[in-house]
């Protein structure tokens, strides 16, 4: 998938399921059920145990209309391991501007994050595609929405508190998409193997968003 394509994905579908599992077979049906709910876009965080070998896995399975990203990527090397594998989108919770450069030179879609306004604007002015503004928990919907004061055409996607019930207030407020993680994927949830909730939840954040 091309950068515009990725671009266009999360635009028109909102939000990005941020995972934290290794478990292969526990991970593709999580994936399954958020994305038959309508969650399409999923972020495989660095964090996760073997991340890069997690997300060449899911790529390799080629799940119908599931975008595939990458979450936490710090550094150029990573970004470059990750898009190998085969992410369609990078995501990072700082503005590393060799992560930038590596995205931008493999022509893929990143998201490197910020906080400040000084931040944002930074990070846009490095070449960012999408901004994570991270942690959104700690100022909420209102402060998207004094950032588009200044910054009307920056694309934002808030994520950490972000969750089912407030997710509408942030794209409301003004953000092009927003990152959901536990609130979203529950622990509970895929350890019982409950999938038709995780569809169900899914489903109910999709409908919030349209």
């Amino acid at each position: 998938m091309t950068k515009d394509e990725a671009l266009a994905f999360l635009l028109e579908h909102k939000a990005v399921a941020v995972v934290r599992m290794s478990d292969p077979e526990k991970l593709r049906l999580a994936v399954e059920a958020v994305a038959a709910g309508g969650v399409r876009a999923v972020e495989i965080t660095m964090t996760v145990p073997g991340a890069v070998e997690v997300i060449r896995h899911l790529a390799g399975l080629r799940l119908p209309g599931v975008l595939l990203g990458a979450g936490t990527v710090l550094d150029a090397e990573s970004a470059v391991a990750v898009i190998e594998a085969g992410a369609d989108f990078v995501v990072s919770p700082i503005a590393d501007s060799g992560m930038i450069r590596e995205c931008r030179r493999c022509g893929v879609l990143v998201a490197p994050g910020a906080f400040t306004p000084a931040e944002i604007w930074r990070a846009w002015m490095e070449g960012a595609d999408i901004i994570k503004v991270f942690p959104a928990t700690s100022l909420g919907p209102a402060y998207l929405r004094d950032l588009k004061g200044p910054f009307p055409n920056l694309r934002l996607m808030p994520t950490g508190g972000v969750t089912p019930a407030n997710a509408r207030a942030f794209i409301d407020a003004g953000a092009c998409c927003v990152g959901l993680g536990t609130a979203l994927l529950d622990k509970a949830l895929i350890a019982q193997g409950r999938w038709d909730e995780l569809t169900a939840r899914a489903a109910a954040l999709t409908a919030s968003l349209a």
